[in-house]
């Protein structure tokens, strides 16, 4: 059975890992969530959209209906899978059928970026002009293409758009040390996160357990590494809830909220934190991906209020080569943060502290302007890396070549 991409979390730890454990289905079907459900199943199949009240399919217009009755619609997503983003624009582009009063919140970009967002909602910036000055390729790293309709949806409707998230190294300060390690005026930006929720907990352990490990996390510090990525998943949680709230009752819109299907799950993420602050009615939305190779997946009803069987892509419509990627004080190159794990930039050769002279003949002294620049390349294309490793150039040719059948997949 191939790897779903549901679970993928938007964690610093496993960012760029993607393939799952045999027990990655029970995550499917977990008892935890709503009390009435939880001890029931259903079964998901491809191209049908499941009630977990009913336990039945229901039509789009049907979930529409539903869903035009709560102040927050969550939207999970895998963030590399382009049919899930065509599902929200989808869904998006319903609910704003009937309900011209409609927002959107964006997990990929932190709440300091909002100008550039709202300069996009009105039309005064180009594609490239916004993909420049929102950082788009820093903050977030996956092909814009995955969610260009979505954003140009918003634009022509003037849908408006709002950062939920934190910048990412206050996150990484919550990972590491915790809350406490904050400054005064970035626990501002970050609300003091719950870490008691027993069932979240239950839920991220065993994504956590259902997930290979890096040999460098194994051993004593297995423990230590799940503290602080739960930290952080919940930091992440915290911070968009308390934003979502915020900007939904100041401006008195409803809110669809667009994040990794992680922080909705079992409705104990996001979704379960802004009830707790609000008492507001939700639905949400996760889809879960069936094989060739199944007839459907069995899955807890408690799991989302609506579950979107999809058939499961072989490959990301758009590759990403995966190389982390940092400045240096004093030097103009950029320069390969860590060893590539897995993926393209592992298979090519990459490795920790090379620096990138060139590529394709053009420097770049930007994280963000060399990610737009691969953003144009489609699978089988090549690149060419011209680098200095332990003072001496090498030249790196890179084949955008997707993955054989189990291999582990990129993910993001």
């Amino acid at each position: 059975m191939k790897a779903k991409k549901l679970l993928a979390l938007g964690m610093i730890v496993f960012a760029s890992i993607s393939m799952f454990g045999e027990d990655e289905e029970l995550v499917f079907r977990l008892n935890l969530g709503d009390k009435k459900l939880k001890d029931k199943t259903m079964i998901i199949t491809a191209d049908k959209i499941f009630s977990a009240q009913t336990g039945k399919p229901v039509s789009f217009s049907e979930m529409i209906q539903k869903m035009n009755k709560s102040r927050f619609i969550y939207l999970g997503e895998t963030h590399n899978s382009l049919p899930i983003h065509e599902i929200q624009l989808k869904v998006i582009r319903a609910l704003h059928d009937v309900d011209k009063a409609l927002s959107v919140g964006l997990e990929m970009f932190p709440v300091s970026t909002q100008e550039v967002l709202n300069k996009w909602n009105v039309a005064i910036l180009s594609t490239d002009e916004f993909l420049k000055q929102s950082q788009w390729y820093v903050h977030w790293n996956l092909n814009f293409k995955f969610y260009s309709n979505i954003f140009f949806f918003t634009k022509e409707n003037r849908i408006p758009l709002y950062a939920l998230n934190a910048p990412r190294h206050l996150i990484h300060t919550i990972r590491m040390r915790g809350w406490n390690a904050l400054s005064e005026e970035e626990k501002r930006q970050i609300p003091e996160p719950d870490l008691s929720h027993e069932e979240h907990r239950k839920l991220i352990r065993t994504i956590f357990e259902s997930t290979p490990i890096p040999h460098q996390m194994k051993g004593k510090g297995l423990e230590m590494a799940f503290e602080g990525l739960y930290r952080a998943q919940c930091a992440w949680d915290e911070v968009m809830a308390a934003n979502a709230v915020r900007i939904a009752q100041r401006e008195e819109t409803r809110m669809v909220v667009l994040a990794g299907s992680g922080h909705f799950l079992y409705n104990l993420g996001l979704n379960r934190r802004v009830y707790e602050k609000t008492r507001l009615p939700f639905m949400t939305l996760v889809c879960v991906d069936i094989s060739t190779e199944e007839e459907g997946v069995k899955v807890s009803r408690s799991l989302a209020d609506f579950v979107w069987g999809i058939p499961e892509e072989e490959h990301p419509a758009y590759p990403s080569i995966g190389l982390r990627l940092k400045k240096i004080e004093g030097l103009e190159n950029l320069v390969v943060e860590s060893d590539p794990i897995d993926g393209i930039a592992k298979q090519s050769g990459f490795k920790k502290g090379d620096v990138i002279i060139s590529v394709d003949g053009k420097p770049f002294s930007e994280i963000n302007s060399l990610r737009m620049y691969l953003s144009q390349f489609g699978w089988n294309d090549e690149v060419h890396f011209h680098l200095l490793r332990e003072a001496k150039a090498v030249d790196v040719p890179v084949i955008l070549q997707a993955q054989k059948e189990g291999e582990p997949k990129e993910k993001h």
